[in-house]
């Protein structure tokens, strides 16, 4: 009898006991993935900010609106390499429940701004000469089933037109691949300011933030206050900060994700410690004769001792990595339907990793203290025991 078998053999002694176990750290790590996705998904935005942007909004709020001439003033700053503008739409597409973010932009300056776009020149320029054209994302693209050419309605729960309709139409002109969605946000469409301008009912000549590029992130405080000064006591002062910072501000509407994540992490692990090392506890206890058997037929307490260590370690790394892998098929299937919301939403290899090495941790730690309790043990009076 191999030394594998014999561990394998020891879990199967009690097998609704070890079942229920193993389902227990299943939907730890089931939990643990879902978790940390989530985590990722609120955290995407932030990663993908720029290190060289900053944004500029309303003192008060984002709600707030700034003139549209304020753009102007921005540029002629030094250090100011462009501008561009940005109006939170509201869109949706199909059904209110089905939102899409969405903005109105000058493509020109747009292009200047976020140079890391990968657009088809043909389609690009075909976006610029086409007033109610649209510049969307693959993945945005792909979820809907859009393609280049088709008129796409819109509607807009913030905006009406002029005649009362809250329902725009757009022409798909043109769509932007990175080539890889972890770094670049492809869940959004943009279209053309002027003709928002022009047809929107209300709010004309007002824009929702200012989006600036720099031609030294290092300077990234000391432009902002400039671009603060410009405005200062003024009827309409703003508020710039960096890109990453605006982004960082959505997320904290929500609440700290990262310090909820670990603390529920941090309750499901401390609860799966106790249940799995009670489980190798009273499995110590219900073999203490056998144990003694196997010292006297000269197993080592090393031995003895890594045998436990590797019943509790298999026990987790199995029902772990089974947790994992259901966390990333179940991921992979939310994150379709919420694309739209959280685009970042994934399952990274850092997650999965940490989540390997968390099979491995639980395993030891639950197993240490019965498998010393198994080495220390005494022949003589474990065979005395009945």
């Amino acid at each position: 009898m191999t030394f594998l078998h014999l561990v394998r053999k020891n879990l199967g002694r009690k097998k609704v006991r070890t079942l229920f176990t193993a389902l227990s750290i299943v939907v730890a790590f089931i939990l643990f993935g879902l978790l940390g996705a989530l985590n990722q998904g609120f955290s995407g935005s932030v990663s993908l900010a720029g290190v060289d942007r900053l944004v500029t909004i309303h003192k008060v709020s984002l709600i707030q609106l700034l003139p549209i001439a304020y753009g102007a003033r921005i540029s002629n700053l030094e250090g100011v390499e462009a501008v561009s503008h940005y109006t939170w739409f509201g869109g949706y597409f199909q059904d209110p429940r089905q939102q899409v973010f969405s903005t109105p932009t000058d493509p020109d300056t747009f292009r200047e701004v976020y140079a890391e776009f990968e657009i088809d020149p043909d389609q690009f320029q075909a976006w610029q000469n086409n007033r109610v054209g649209m510049l969307a994302g693959k993945s945005l693209a792909d979820t809907f089933g859009w393609q280049v050419g088709d008129r796409i309605p819109i509607g807009s729960t913030i905006w009406p037109t002029s005649d009362g309709s809250y329902g725009w139409e757009f022409v798909l002109e043109a769509v932007y691949d990175d080539g890889d969605p972890a770094n670049t946000n492809e869940q959004q469409f943009f279209f053309h300011y002027e003709y928002f301008n022009e047809t929107r009912q209300f709010g004309k000549d007002l824009i929702g933030w200012y989006t600036v590029k720099i031609s030294d992130p290092e300077n990234a405080e000391a432009m902002a206050a400039a671009i603060d000064a410009l405005f200062a006591n003024s009827p309409t002062e703003t508020k710039t900060t960096t890109e990453k910072g605006f982004a960082q501000g959505f997320v904290d509407q929500v609440g700290d994700i990262g310090a909820i994540v670990r603390y529920i992490l941090l309750a499901v692990f401390f609860t799966m410690l106790l249940v799995t090392a009670n489980t190798m506890a009273q499995s110590v206890r219900e073999r203490t004769n056998e144990l003694a058997v196997l010292k006297t037929l000269g197993f080592s307490d090393t031995r003895i001792l890594v045998m436990v260590l590797s019943e509790s370690t298999l026990l987790s790394v199995v029902a772990g990595v089974l947790g994992l892998m259901l966390a990333y098929v179940a991921v992979g299937g939310f994150a379709a339907s919420v694309s739209q919301f959280l685009p970042g939403l994934a399952l990274t290899n850092a997650t999965l990793v940490l989540g390997l090495v968390l099979t491995v941790v639980l395993g030891l730690i639950t197993g240490i203290a019965p498998a010393l309790s198994a080495m220390r043990l005494n022949v003589v009076q474990a065979l005395a025991r009945r």
